[in-house]
């Protein structure tokens, strides 16, 4: 019986003629994936079931584009670089409610067969502007990522994606112009308002949500990140009226899963808080959930804000 110690120990991700080098056949293959020791991840590509099932949404969305540049990588012309939601992806940047499609750009016009199922290719000349190199694979530049995702992107989408480009330094003014030469383009409107609505400072994909929603309920705006010192030590808000002492604070999973214990996480964060209140402060925490149930988001905000007047 095929077991787990025939595969290679030195990599998770392999080409079917990887493994036949190493003395695997297609039963045997076969057999491993049957078990769930194999994953196959695309035709001709597969993966290390363990590996492969650890990884969260974003590494996985990663891994398929690498799964496709390591399946296609004996076989395509190299004619094409990873584009739109892949190049975002490759980045790291935030993306949210995307499928796991691999997009590419080339040149010429594809074939509708040539790159297989799960992918989709696109047709456009790019400069050497909108070139880069990320994690070893040809991508496009960070801004032409953003403007080709936006495009394809409802407004949601396009602030998150924004917010953290500019986070990671993308150009705006070049963004801004690339936009204006866009216009009456489709999916343009969307690009045009996340630019107006972009904000550097947003850490998270639910700030920039909850950002967004403040600006459309004509809610009056506060500081993000905003620095407040206790005999605790400094503490930063995710947003902050000061002049009212509210605070408002985005609870993401993300926030508090990523790197250390959720406990110890959960017991500074309360902590610090309650010095917070202790000096006046008003605590508002929201969620995901919250963020769309707008009738009550905007209730709960209009009420803390009334109530930090009155305090202040």
């Amino acid at each position: 019986m095929t077991t787990l110690a025939a595969l290679p120990s030195s990599a998770n991700l392999w080409r079917t003629e990887e493994l036949l080098e190493q003395g695997l056949n297609s039963r045997a293959i076969a057999a491993l994936v049957r078990e769930g020791t194999l994953l196959r991840v695309r035709r001709g590509c597969y993966a290390r079931s363990a590996w492969w099932t650890a990884l969260k949404a974003a590494g996985r969305r990663r891994q398929i584009i690498h799964a496709h540049a390591h399946g296609t990588r004996t076989t395509s012309t190299g004619g094409f670089v990873y584009s739109h939601t892949s190049g975002a992806s490759l980045r790291r940047l935030h993306l949210w409610d995307v499928d796991d499609l691999v997009h590419l750009t080339q040149s010429g016009r594809p074939s509708k067969i040539s790159h297989g199922r799960g992918v989709v290719a696109h047709t456009r000349s790019l400069s050497s502007r909108d070139l880069a190199f990320v994690e070893g694979l040809p991508c496009t530049s960070l801004e032409r990522t953003v403007v080709d995702c936006c495009l394809m992107f409802n407004l949601r989408q396009s602030v998150i994606l924004v917010d953290h480009a500019a986070r990671l330094g993308a150009d705006l003014q070049l963004l801004r112009s690339q936009c204006a030469a866009l216009a009456g383009r489709n999916g343009v409107v969307a690009l045009r308002r996340a630019l107006e609505l972009a904000d550097p400072r947003s850490e998270s994909a639910g700030e920039s949500l909850t950002r967004e929603l403040l600006v459309r309920l004509k809610i009056e705006l506060p500081v993000p990140q905003f620095e407040v010192h206790t005999p605790l030590g400094r503490h930063r808000l995710d947003f902050a009226w000061p002049e009212r002492k509210v605070a408002l604070e985005f609870d993401g999973k993300s926030k508090y899963f990523e790197y250390r214990p959720t406990n110890e996480v959960l017991f500074e964060e309360r902590r610090r808080e309650k010095a917070l209140m202790e000096e006046g402060w008003t605590f508002l925490r929201i969620e995901w959930k919250d963020l769309f149930n707008e009738a009550e988001f905007k209730y709960r905000v209009l009420r803390a804000l009334a109530q930090g007047a009155e305090h202040g």
